[in-house]
């Protein structure tokens, strides 16, 4: 596996691993409290979720977190965590009326958004070499060319 960041040098790397290490830990925050309750955590914003879509859900945010921080599938973890963010801005924040920036203090999509686009990099450009992914694939590259 090529890394995009290969061609974006060393502070293309730096700015892929503190992307990582804030979004991940901020999923780790959202989703904790979500896993102490994983299948009955989303009873008020979308009555009648399934159990088992809530689990994943859960486990996406928090799993999903750690995994971001360490660079360890990267690209699944960043799109299983992409669809919650889908998720929660069009069957969730848009339907209770939330606008991209209030300023009268009503709800925002503006960071589920923000996180959207943050793990859409992610996927698009990969965790870059300082990441397990990284250590991994770069050890199994350099045993390939010898």
């Amino acid at each position: 596996m090529r890394f995009v960041s290969a061609a974006l040098g060393p502070r293309g790397d730096l700015a892929l691993l503190a992307l990582r290490i804030v979004v991940g830990a901020a999923f780790v925050s959202h989703g904790f409290p979500k896993l102490q309750h994983a299948t009955t955590w989303d009873t008020r914003m979308m009555p009648g979720t399934p159990f088992w879509l809530q689990a994943i859900a859960a486990f996406a945010e928090f799993g999903g977190g750690i995994a971001l921080i360490l660079g360890i599938l990267t690209p699944l973890f960043a799109f299983l965590i992409g669809c919650n963010m889908v998720v929660a801005i069009f069957f969730v924040a848009l339907p209770h009326g939330a606008k991209f920036v209030s300023n009268t203090g009503g709800p925002t999509f503006e960071l589920p958004l923000i996180y959207l686009a943050a793990v859409f990099t992610l996927l698009l450009l990969g965790p870059g070499r300082a990441s397990v992914d990284g250590a991994l694939f770069r050890e199994r590259g350099a045993r390939r060319r010898r």
